[in-house]
């Protein structure tokens, strides 16, 4: 007998996952099926971001950090220590325990929120079938009133340059490293290469990243991109621009990796080499041929603006889709699809979707960049503010970075937000709210800021827009 419900929702990522429990809670029947397989052999939620992607690379993030201040800026603290010492299997075996815990999670809130999960891989069959392959079991059938696809993305693997998960490794190998590599290559400057490098440059890695384009952080602002170019260089990130990694093999125990530059072809050798040149939606057996499902150009879901397939009540979200591959957007998507399944208003401005890059310092960005403006030939303010006068930074011993604002010249509407600093994640937020509700930068001039924060930055900034800052000269 083929079990029905009223959604089926494939892929426990932050898309599937948040989705399935929403929905339960506007009492759908729903049903989450999840292949995910956690060190321990069980059954672990979650996807790729809290898995091996997200939360795990935070952890190490975290634990990396706290090394290098203890042997570089914790003794103008007057803290001191002799014979600081990282052990590579605790940092792994801290992070391996959060993702657990943070998975198990995941599993409890299925159980309280009655959602049925099955643990194996499906296929959309045509008439809303579903077939499930178990991971311990038979195969079954289930069919749903709606179906919402949420199968997530893959690392994308270089030709030539294959995966052999211990020399030449993905985002998932660089998390789980045994020892800290001498010399680490990186190919990718992106959010991935940039985090990952950062954790093992701060363990004692000598790390070269590759980014085959000439600018530095293109996508972000190109007064923040600046500064975080410079900054990384004071930590000996050595960032490679405008270089193109031609072939890769494993010979020995290194990695033999031949670049092409504007000098010529180099050769170059590293203990590990991670290939972080981003991600493609993954749809590997989950599509029957008569299922009426199209994928684009790009191997993505085809969607509209609703995340509607092109078959009748078949959704499609999160990183399978088009749209930014953010773990923030893949949630707020299943909420906006699970809302409109219930008859309710589902809501998702992709304009005002924050992004991070978790380096230290951190970078932080919503909206338009200064050069979008220019070359859609939107008249702009702009206003900045640098941490380096802001008190709460200097007392933090974070005094790098700045808030950048940009705000119509006409209207005063904040258009666009990039921080470069401590806690840049966190303060974003306060720009996404503002830009939601179509803000404008006296809005967040005549708020009230307490005193001494990070977030005065942003307040400060505002005012420079009409040249009122108080802490700076406008």
């Amino acid at each position: 007998m083929t079990d029905k419900f009223d959604l089926i929702v494939i892929g426990a990522g932050p898309a599937g996952y948040v989705a399935a429990i929403h929905a339960a809670q506007l009492g759908l029947k729903t049903a989450c099926i999840d292949k995910s397989i956690g060190k321990d052999g069980q059954a672990a939620p979650g996807g790729t971001c809290l898995n091996v992607g997200c939360i795990p690379s935070k952890a190490l993030l975290d634990s990396s950090k706290h090394y290098d201040h203890l042997q570089h800026t914790y003794a103008e603290h007057g803290i001191s220590a002799d014979n600081v010492s990282m052990n590579v299997a605790t940092m792994i075996g801290r992070k391996d325990k959060i993702v657990k815990q943070l998975t198990g999670g995941i599993s409890q809130l299925f159980k309280a929120n009655k959602v049925t999960f099955f643990h194996g891989t499906a296929t959309l069959e045509k008439d809303h079938r579903v077939t499930v392959n178990q991971i311990s079991g038979d195969a079954i059938e289930l069919e749903g009133k709606n179906i919402l696809l949420a199968s997530g993305s893959v690392s994308i693997e270089i030709p030539g340059i294959a995966f052999d998960g211990e020399y030449i490794i993905d985002n998932i190998g660089a998390l789980d490293i045994d020892s800290v590599p001498k010399r680490l290559g990186v190919i990718g400057a992106g959010v991935i290469g940039l985090e990952l490098g950062s954790v093992w440059s701060r363990l004692g890695s000598e790390v070269t990243i590759f980014e085959a384009l000439p600018e530095f952080l293109g996508v972000a602002d190109k007064d923040i991109a600046k500064l975080a170019a410079r900054e990384f260089r004071k930590q000996k990130l050595d960032i490679k621009l405008n270089t193109m990694v031609k072939s890769a093999g494993v010979k020995g125990q290194q990695v033999e990796v031949t670049i092409d530059t504007k000098d010529g072809e180099q050769q170059l050798s590293f203990d590990r080499l991670l290939v972080a040149v981003g991600r493609k939606a993954f749809t590997e057996g989950l599509l029957a041929e008569d299922c009426g499902v199209k994928l684009s150009d790009r191997g993505q879901i085809e969607v509209d603006d609703n995340c509607l397939t092109s078959s009748a009540n078949v959704y499609a979200i999160g990183d399978a889709v088009r749209g930014p591959m953010l773990a923030h957007k893949a949630s707020e998507e299943g909420v906006a699809v699970v809302n409109r399944i219930a008859g309710k208003h589902g809501h998702l401005d992709f304009n005002t979707i924050p992004w991070v890059i978790y380096t230290e310092p951190e970078i932080a960005w919503v909206g338009k960049t200064e050069q979008q403006l220019e070359a859609d030939g939107i008249e702009y303010k702009s206003g900045s503010f640098p941490f380096a006068a802001n008190g709460r930074a200097l007392a933090g011993g974070a005094p790098a970075g700045m808030v950048k604002l940009l705000a119509d010249a006409t209207t005063d509407e904040l258009l666009g937000a990039h921080i470069i600093g401590a806690n840049a994640s966190e303060l974003i937020a306060e720009c996404v709210v503002t830009m939601e509700f179509h803000g404008s930068s006296e809005d967040l001039a005549l708020i009230v800021h307490a005193h001494p924060t990070l977030s005065e930055a942003v307040h400060e900034a505002a005012l420079n827009i009409h040249k009122h800052a108080i802490h700076r000269v406008n």
